[in-house]
């Protein structure tokens, strides 16, 4: 099995940690890890601000930097999703301008292969006791991308459930989006800043001390509006949480 690391802008640029935490998961589970340095961006901001023939020179890169592994893992569901949904329909727009199957064809290889780390962790390795430990309080937040074109359902949680020493506390209108929405909140900064308040408060009347997400953009968003609202609750991705173990300083 050869697995790739696809760590994306908001990972590689704010959040290192993260892809740092999902190598450390995935060694110690017996993978072997593997990052391909010509990845690039995968063309989310450009395809969802409309500029669809840009993104296509970042589907091809992004088929090519991959094309020799099994699988590609990434931490964050909205490049998952972006590759997995969007691929093939810009496969089939051009094709339907005119310009032949390639896309279509880098779009079939690229999109099996792809999958969000929760769904890599469950429906691949087949586990979800990870030997992690957390001994911390933790509210889950289902991000949209994960939750509505990913479908990832309850994957997110039975991983955090079989953490050690971790309680997880339910979040009010968990289900709810925190209003990032990549270029929405730039868009439309009033409505996002909105919606991230009540996500905010909705997760400091959990209780939890930690927030997690499958998604650092979300998180970011999340973060800065806790902060901004003097709450104590941190933020961390989900992989950051599942490669903690009792050897990790507290």
């Amino acid at each position: 099995m050869r697995v790739a690391l696809f760590i994306t802008c908001v990972n590689d640029t704010l959040y290192p940690r993260t892809g740092r935490a999902v190598v450390t998961l995935l060694e110690r589970l017996g993978v072997e890890v593997g990052f391909p340095p010509e990845q690039s961006c995968c063309g989310q901001p450009h395809f969802n601000t409309g500029y669809r023939h840009e993104t296509e020179p970042l589907v091809r890169r992004y088929a090519a930097a991959f094309q020799d592994y099994d699988y590609v893992v990434t931490p964050s569901g909205s490049c998952a999703a972006m590759v997995r949904d969007n691929y093939p329909r810009i496969g089939a727009r051009a094709a339907a301008e005119g310009r032949g199957q390639q896309l279509t064809e880098l779009a079939a290889a690229a999109v099996p292969k792809t999958y969000e780390l929760t769904e890599f962790l469950t429906d691949v390795l087949k586990v979800t006791d990870v030997g992690a430990y957390y001994p911390h309080t933790v509210t889950y937040h289902p991000t949209c991308h994960g939750l509505r074109m990913l479908r990832l359902g309850d994957r997110p949680r039975r991983l955090l459930a079989a953490v050690k020493g971790l309680e997880l506390l339910e979040l009010p209108g968990a289900e709810e989006c925190c209003g990032f929405g990549g270029t929405f909140a730039v868009k439309n900064a009033a409505v996002s800043a909105a919606m991230g308040a009540d996500k905010a408060r909705n997760i400091t009347a959990t209780g939890a001390e930690t927030v997690c997400t499958v998604d650092n953009s979300c998180q970011m968003h999340i973060g800065g509006t806790l902060a901004r609202q003097g709450s104590t609750v941190r933020p961390v991705h989900i992989a950051e949480i599942l490669a903690s173990t009792e050897g990790d300083v507290w």
